[in-house]
């Protein structure tokens, strides 16, 4: 089983604009790179254990997800979730 961030002694926690950075790159080239090449790919380099962190976290937080190729896709949808939420939809 693999490892999370949070099973691991991080040494640098990244940033929030790395973050951000990282989601915004995900989002742009949804289902296009596999987690190494994404890693080369960023607009700006970073440590691959760096890269780690915040690929578990988004993997964790269920705003990504990697497909039968290996393939990263951005699966975050704020919108669709407050739809599902609210008091009016009934299942039936």
């Amino acid at each position: 089983m693999a490892q999370t961030f949070m099973d691991k002694e991080i040494l640098h926690y990244p940033r929030l604009d790395t973050v951000l950075m990282v989601e915004e790159f995900i989002k742009e080239h949804s289902g296009e790179f596999k987690k190494r090449s994404l890693w080369e790919h960023l607009p700006k380099k970073m440590m691959y254990q760096t890269f780690q962190v915040v690929y578990d976290y988004l993997l964790n937080s269920g705003k990504i997800a990697i497909d039968s190729e290996g393939k990263i896709a951005w699966i975050w949808n704020p919108e669709l979730v407050k739809r599902f939420l609210k008091p009016d939809l009934v299942v039936r």
